[in-house]
């Protein structure tokens, strides 16, 4: 059997993350109405469905507009780290390295599908369990889907001690926020190249940026 190159082996890992991603929030979309829950582990391990406009982990960023400006700047993320995978694999890049971006596009990729199709692809989650392509069309137009995340990590919880300032004695739960597949996959890629591929990382961007000025000195 022929062995994969480098860029098919990324390639796989991203289509593996994508078909784990894509499953279960569709499977949470045709099952649960926004905000049912289960437990999966004792009280530390929730599954919650919610749906958010913007950014990981919950985040928004500047309502219809500022949605619209993310899924652009998501689908040129995407377009960039699917360039710089390329270059790399014709060179003489580590596994490591690849792997790493090809976990960050992975997970940019799950996100920006929410994005740009699951508003025309599904009614709203609200009150019911959603349907899959209605008649009379989606909650949304293209690039203004509802981003779905359902894992919730209340691995603890307590009281903010009275001494600190504007929270004081107010509750705490820690993890709060709630994500998905995509952005554990992002989360685990960043983190995995800062602390292993750091350095190797930033010696291949700056050799790129030398590669771009190059033919601009040789024309001067």
């Amino acid at each position: 059997m022929k062995r994969l190159s480098i860029l098919q082996q990324a390639a796989l890992v991203v289509f593996a993350v994508l078909l784990l991603d894509q499953s279960v929030k569709i499977w949470i979309k045709m099952t649960m109405k926004i905000g049912d829950s289960f437990q999966v582990f004792g009280n530390w391990f929730y599954i919650l469905f919610t749906e958010n406009k913007g950014m990981a982990f919950g985040m928004e960023f500047g309502g219809d507009f500022g949605k619209l400006a993310l899924s652009l700047f998501r689908i040129v993320a995407v377009i960039g780290i699917g360039w710089y995978l390329h270059k790399l694999s014709k060179s003489n890049a580590s596994k490591g390295l690849i792997f790493g971006l090809a976990l960050v596009l992975a997970g940019a990729l799950g996100n920006i599908i929410d994005s740009m199709v699951y508003g025309m692809l599904f009614t709203d989650s609200y009150g019911r369990m959603a349907e899959f392509l209605p008649a009379a069309g989606g909650y949304a137009s293209f690039l203004h889907g509802r981003v779905v995340d359902m894992l919730y990590f209340p691995l603890f919880e307590g009281f903010y001690p009275s001494w600190i300032p504007f929270v004081g004695g107010e509750e705490f739960v820690f993890f709060r926020p709630i994500f998905n597949i995509a952005d554990s996959s992002i989360s685990i890629g960043v983190v995995y190249l800062l602390i292993f591929h750091r350095k190797e990382l930033f010696k291949e961007e700056h050799k790129t940026i030398e590669d771009q000025e190059t033919p601009a000195k040789n024309a001067e």
